[in-house]
């Protein structure tokens, strides 16, 4: 198997790496509680979904 004759240099790794970092989460507003929620996702705080109620949350309003 083939083995890389040199070492790469750290501009070379660093920019190799450059695309590696996290992305911010979709967060959107709940437009039934106005919570933060991830987008197209039923809104953990009163269970609704586009409009609807999907699922029962104890404590919703």
């Amino acid at each position: 198997m083939p083995n890389p004759k040199r070492r790469h240099s750290k501009a070379r790794r660093n920019r190799r790496r450059a695309h590696d970092h996290l992305h911010p989460r979709g967060l959107v507003e709940c437009p039934h509680c106005h919570e933060t929620k991830l987008s197209h996702q039923v809104c953990a705080q009163c269970g609704y979904y586009r409009g609807r109620q999907v699922i029962l949350v104890e404590g919703a309003i």
